[in-house]
């Protein structure tokens, strides 16, 4: 496979554009595909029941057919601390692979704008707050994690790579923690927001009076709808014609144990929380620098309790259903 030097300004026009979301089933892809459907583009998809990005001989031969002009690379395999506990293997392969496969194919046909979506849990453990994309590997990474942030690194730093190289428009975006429809319910592999949803329901529907919350509730977070998000990302492909790492996030952050209280509120949950502090705390605090992306113009909508509520509306509609697991969900295209 042979590459070009293509320096050109990067399009950042959707009209007629052939625009692929890979991972457009999960949390984040559908929240850019319904995003996207306001943009007058043609919005590719595929399922991983035809297509395993881990597969480079599938990987090309898909783009390659489909060609397109545009990529939003939401596909990965996600999880919480439990679920990176215990299958690192996983995390780490699976999320490398689709980074090394799709921007190899990417760069050979000219797309021509990638987006390589990293998560905030990549940055140091012990980084300094707010967090700055300058930040990226200047200390040691968060245990918990540690095999799902190398393959996210290895993605930042391939498409940096790329655009050094070789030209080429790819950029990467570093959402904090994001939460909304099609979030997962599943307690071993949901992340904080879903998992206390679910736990507080189910206590106040079997008339319990006490919960308990993992570590000491005291570590503090930054949330954002994905929905927000999605806004962002395609806002940062119109506007934004660098390709250094840029983070996307509300701005603001809460304890653990502040949110517990909100979503208890939203639930209508009376009892009590009761950490556990013989369970791990992961990283002490967590907020995003979101200077460089304010900048640009963006800023999130959705206030965290009415997307909380919202989210655990349409949990309810669902029939309290738990989405598939993360270990077949998110891989694909």
């Amino acid at each position: 496979m042979t590459f070009t030097d293509d320096r050109a300004a990067p399009s950042c026009d959707f009209r007629g554009k052939r625009v692929w979301v890979a991972g457009h089933t999960g949390m984040v892809g559908s929240a850019l595909v319904r995003r996207l459907q306001r943009e007058d583009c043609d919005i590719l998809t595929v399922d991983h029941s035809e297509l395993d990005l881990t597969r480079q001989a599938e990987t090309e031969d898909w783009m390659r057919s489909r060609r397109p002009d545009m990529v939003f690379m939401a596909a990965a395999r996600v999880g919480g601390i439990a679920a990176n506990a215990r299958y690192p293997v996983e995390f780490l392969y699976t999320n490398a692979m689709i980074a090394l496969n799709t921007m190899r194919v990417a760069a050979d046909i000219g797309v021509s704008k990638y987006l390589w979506m990293a998560s905030s849990c990549v940055y140091p453990k012990f980084a300094e707050q707010p967090i700055r994309e300058t930040a990226l590997l200047g200390g040691h990474l968060e245990e918990t994690n540690q095999a799902y942030a190398i393959a996210k690194i290895c993605g930042i730093k391939l498409a940096e790579a790329y655009a050094s190289q070789y030209g080429k428009p790819f950029m990467s975006v570093m959402p904090t923690n994001i939460y909304g429809p099609g979030d997962n319910f599943e307690l071993e592999s949901a992340h904080v927001l879903p998992a206390l949803l679910r736990k507080m329901h189910e206590a106040k529907a079997a008339g319990r009076q006490s919960i308990i919350l993992l570590g000491t509730g005291t570590p503090t977070r930054e949330f954002l709808h994905a929905d927000d998000l999605a806004d962002g990302c395609i806002y940062v492909m119109k506007h934004y014609h660098g390709t250094d790492l840029i983070n996307i996030g509300s701005g603001e952050e809460l304890s653990i144990r502040e949110l517990a209280t909100i979503v208890a509120e939203v639930v209508g949950f009376g009892g009590h929380i009761v950490c556990d502090t013989s369970k791990p705390d992961g990283t002490a605090r967590k907020r995003l620098d979101i200077s460089k992306v304010s900048a640009l113009g963006w800023r999130p909508a959705i206030e965290l309790k009415e997307g909380i509520r919202d989210l655990y509306l349409r949990w309810q509609r669902s029939g309290y259903s738990a989405r598939a697991s993360y270990l077949t969900s998110r891989t694909g295209g």
